[in-house]
């Protein structure tokens, strides 16, 4: 990406890199064809499935009684995967340490089951090449999905195009990012989770992360229908471009792994006040919505400057790379993408229960029609398309800044200062503690008391998506389990 001359996003990711490398041919990749109607993939799915049914919430089968039955699942898991794993080489040694997981489990009496050795085999983002399928079965949580540690197995294939490979090696390394599609899956993931992380797993202690999975064919089947629907709710005109991405499922796929692999990465980078994770803290939740809308802002950003660089570039008479073409088509799709998804679908799902995602979407579409780009007259939704990439970027700047001052700012101040940028965009609930001023006895205690005067639905939704969340809801709640063939 050099030749672009796009700015990178500062830093390098921190990562422990296992140098481990299997040589795969054609002919490996193609072995895991059609897997998902193996008689030895559907006799897994079948008994973990039902070996859920014996799991309590921690992943135990604490029935003795249950004992037997969990055995012969256990049985059935290990004797399919096996036989399937022939058909996945890359995947020998992960696939023999789930083998030894599960005996081990049920030699022990099933208590709280411990992959931690299977876990560590598992090493999906060293293959990241377009195609390649991985057997994944695990006792864990889904989330979005389902909180409860069970068995779950899955078939996923790897979406990994040219130009995201090219940018990954240039200004965008993330060596961590592994981008999927669902093939077939047990009932966790027949549910809203489009995520594959480590962490769920079940296991006695925590290493040292390598990957994160997200499932962008799921992601991109969501939008195409939701974003189908509420265009044709709010009378939105759409750009030719972007209208393509509601008929092309692949299409939206290489958009979405171009959107997360920038957002992902951009969680350990810029000028950071604090664990931008902020896994071990308790902070009030429009905190998680500016740090999550500062990455996807970034994502935006970052893709207006590849589509701009590649369009000077191409305006100056120079012959583009059909790599290049891709980056500088899809950089467009993106940013599409970031609005619609935030304004349509995220601003309205979920319970308003601490929805930090809805608060992202609704801050979004709150300042593009403060600035003016967004306009929601004669009940029909318009954009000044060439005015909002700046617009767009003029809130990442805002959000940036925050971050860049709050470095000097007590914790609590960087609480206060967020609360005020939200505030200045979205209106409160009229009930606020927090919008009234929190009392001198809170703001001279600990952090704990400026969290609990948090409401639970501190920014309410504006009349325009309460009468589209109306509309919306069937829509949404079709999405559940969706995949890219029902999309």
């Amino acid at each position: 990406m050099s030749s672009t001359a796009v700015d990178a996003i500062i830093g390098e990711p921190e990562v422990l890199e296992d140098e481990r490398t299997v040589e795969l041919t054609a002919a490996d990749l193609a072995l895991a064809a059609d897997v998902e109607t193996d008689a030895a993939w559907l006799a897994l799915k079948a008994a973990a499935t039902e070996l859920q049914g014996l799991q309590v919430k921690d992943g135990s089968v604490p029935e003795a009684s249950e004992h037997a039955r969990a055995g012969e699942l256990v049985d059935t898991i290990v004797a399919s995967i096996e036989q399937l794993a022939p058909r996945f080489p890359h995947e020998e040694r992960y696939l023999a340490a789930s083998v030894a997981d599960f005996r081990r489990w049920r030699a022990e009496g099933f208590g709280v089951p411990d992959f931690l050795d299977s876990l560590v085999e598992f090493q999906p983002q060293q293959h990241r090449v377009d195609g390649i399928r991985h057997l994944v079965v695990f006792p864990m949580v889904t989330q979005n999905g389902s909180p409860d540690r069970h068995v779950e197995a899955l078939v996923v294939e790897t979406i990994w195009p040219e130009f995201i490979a090219a940018l990954e090696a240039g200004d965008y390394g993330n060596k961590l990012f592994v981008s999927l599609r669902l093939v077939d899956f047990t009932p966790g993931y027949d549910t809203n989770s489009a995520v594959l992380f480590p962490e769920t797993v079940a296991m006695r202690e925590i290493p040292t992360f390598t990957w994160g999975a997200i499932f962008q064919d799921r992601e991109a089947a969501r939008y195409r229908r939701v974003v189908r629907a509420a265009s044709e709710i709010t009378k939105l005109d759409l750009p030719d471009d972007a209208a393509r991405l509601l008929d092309d499922q692949e299409l939206a796929e290489r958009t979405f792994v171009m959107w997360d692999i920038i957002h992902d990465r951009t969680h350990m980078r810029g000028d950071l006040p604090f664990d931008p994770f902020m896994i071990k803290q308790r902070m009030p939740f429009f905190l998680y919505s500016l740090e999550e809308l500062r990455c996807d802002l970034t994502a935006f950003r970052e893709s207006v400057k590849i589509q701009r660089a590649l369009d000077a570039r191409a305006a100056a008479g120079e012959e583009l790379t059909d790599v290049e073409e891709q980056m500088r088509t899809t950089g467009k799709l993106v940013q599409y993408a970031v609005i619609f998804d935030r304004i349509f679908r995220f601003a309205i799902t979920g319970s308003r229960v601490r929805n930090y995602d809805g608060l992202g979407g609704q801050l979004l579409f709150a300042w593009l029609h403060r600035k003016h780009v967004l306009d929601w007259t004669d009940v029909k939704l318009t954009f000044d398309w060439d005015a909002v990439p700046d617009a767009v970027v003029e809130l990442g700047d805002a959000i940036d800044e925050l971050y860049w001052k709050s470095i000097d700012r007590p914790k609590t101040v960087h609480w206060l200062a967020a609360y005020d940028l939200v505030t200045s965009v979205v209106t409160p609930n009229p009930a606020s503690v927090w919008a009234e001023g929190l009392p001198r006895e809170v703001l001279a205690g600990p952090p704990k008391g400026y969290t609990d005067l948090v409401m639970d639905d501190e920014f309410p939704l504006s009349m325009f998506f309460e009468a589209l969340d109306k509309k919306m809801k069937p829509v949404i709640e079709s999405t559940v389990g969706i995949t890219a063939a029902g999309a």
